[in-house]
């Protein structure tokens, strides 16, 4: 495993900042949205599925900052967060699991608490991935719209 030079750190950090931002936009966008419905409740399944796709997309974002931290902290290829052999279903929740732990001289980057949070989101990624929109559970949404900027 590579030590943890200090390029390497910076490398890290402006690469996390660069998806900080853009999961920032989302919030701005899930603001809008969230308003639309309130303007207009006729079309909120609509809306749901746009705030479920921003959700999805919020995990995604936080995700890419686990990529990057696995490739360029834990040693594994560019552009390959899990080995090939750990590549699988449950793919996603590894990656997350592993920033629960602390891996050579990186420490945990995620509390337990922050993975339990993350995890709900997990579950709705999937759900966008393979439902239809008119599938999507507002309730769900609803919770998690709420808890979004806790996690």
């Amino acid at each position: 495993m590579q030590a943890m030079s200090p390029e390497r750190l910076r490398g890290v950090a402006a690469d996390s900042s660069t998806e900080l931002e853009r999961l920032q936009r989302l919030s701005e966008d899930i603001a809008f949205v969230r308003a639309e419905i309130a303007r207009d409740p006729g079309h909120a399944r609509l809306f749901y599925e746009n705030l479920a796709l921003e959700l999805h997309n919020f995990y995604t974002g936080c995700e890419r900052i686990f990529q990057t931290v696995a490739a360029e902290l834990n040693g594994a290829p560019p552009g390959d967060a899990l080995s090939e052999s750990e590549r699988g279903f449950d793919q996603h929740r590894r990656l997350l699991d592993r920033m629960g732990v602390a891996w050579g001289d990186r420490p945990a980057v995620l509390s337990g608490d922050s993975i339990d949070g993350l995890r709900e989101f997990l579950a709705l990624r999937h759900v966008v991935r393979n439902r239809y929109g008119f599938e999507i559970d507002e309730e769900r949404i609803e919770r998690l719209i709420a808890r979004y900027p806790v996690v």
